[in-house]
């Protein structure tokens, strides 16, 4: 459940209320007429409702000056009136406001996502030279990486080209820095080849593709049934950062062979998150208000959706070969 808090000019009083009614919210107070003649309303709505309720307002006063529309958590509602489907299925679905804030932070770049990169860096390449797995899995939970890859595929589900452009950006400069960094101590420091941490991410087989493919899936609807914690794990089972490190370590080392297998493997990683999150926000509905940005969306889905399909079937090919020709 949510309240929806609006403040608007007072003589929405009826639309609002009308609104509120047509789509069944639970519940409708709002407060005096302030000096400037507007009001705050207050929407209780379920899961189920509030997507369509925000579409509905910002339609009354989406571009109206001074108006306000906020989406406020709910703890607790006494009495009890679960967020449920006919039949007694429960749902819980953010609507892209929600998912658009939530999925824009982690696509910003700035001094707190580099930095976040650097050290996350540093603490896989430990990790992988100590052949040390709790050291390695503390890089995959900080996961700065995965945050640009999903907001590319919620992009292009909005059709949004600034955010789009944000995202590849923030993702180009995390896989840079993370790479020149761990290239670096390869150079420096000397490497342990029978490490197994290392060795476990210079190969790919079709099995992390299924893994990837899973991992992204499960992360988008963490996020969309507002289950975050569910992150922690998905970080864990679909790393990008890991073999990010890993082949800036084998290029720096002069290990050819091995940085091609880890290249292999971020590359799969970073299509297959793409791919699945771009399934899952598709089988979600999640698309735009208006029919002219509906229309520019669905054209960016056709498009990307081809692309990246393309490009996990190449490294599918890719893969197959490497097993044949050993």
């Amino acid at each position: 459940m949510r309240i929806i808090e609006v403040v608007a000019d007072a003589g929405h009083t009826d639309s609002l209320s009308g609104i509120a009614r047509q789509h069944g919210a639970l519940d409708l107070w709002w407060s005096a007429r302030a000096d400037d003649g507007r009001r705050a309303f207050r929407i209780l709505v379920s899961a189920e409702q509030r997507q369509a309720v925000v579409d509905a307002l910002q339609s009354l006063i989406g571009s109206e000056e001074g108006a306000r529309i906020l989406i406020l958590p709910v703890d607790a509602v006494l009495p009890q009136a679960g967020d449920e489907e006919p039949g007694g299925r429960k749902t819980v679905s953010a609507t892209r406001e929600e998912l658009y804030a939530q999925i824009e932070r982690g696509a910003r770049l700035d001094s707190n996502y580099l930095w976040m990169v650097l050290l996350s860096t540093l603490v896989a390449a430990i990790g992988l030279i100590e052949d040390n797995v709790a050291v390695v899995v503390g890089a995959m939970v900080i996961a700065p990486l995965l945050g640009p890859n999903i907001a590319l595929a919620f992009a292009t589900s909005l059709g949004d080209n600034a955010l789009l452009w944000q995202s590849f950006k923030t993702e180009l400069a995390g896989l840079g820095l993370a790479l020149g960094v761990s290239l670096l101590i390869g150079v420096l420091l000397p490497l342990d080849l029978d490490s197994h941490e290392i060795l476990a991410r210079t190969d790919v087989g079709l099995d992390g593709v299924v893994v990837a493919l899973a991992s992204g899936a499960a992360a988008v609807l963490s996020l969309t049934a507002g289950l975050s914690t569910v992150l922690v794990g998905v970080m864990v089972a679909v790393a990008l950062l890991p073999p990010t490190a890993t082949l800036g370590l084998m290029l720096g080392s002069g290990q050819q062979s091995l940085a091609a297998g880890a290249a292999l493997l971020l590359a799969v990683n970073v299509v297959c998150v793409i791919l699945a999150a771009k399934l899952v926000f598709l089988a979600k509905g999640v698309k735009p208000r208006t029919w002219l940005e509906k229309r520019q969306a669905r054209q960016s889905t056709t498009t990307y959706f081809i692309l990246w399909a393309v490009l996990l079937a190449i490294l599918v090919g890719v893969i197959y070969l490497r097993s044949h020709l050993r």
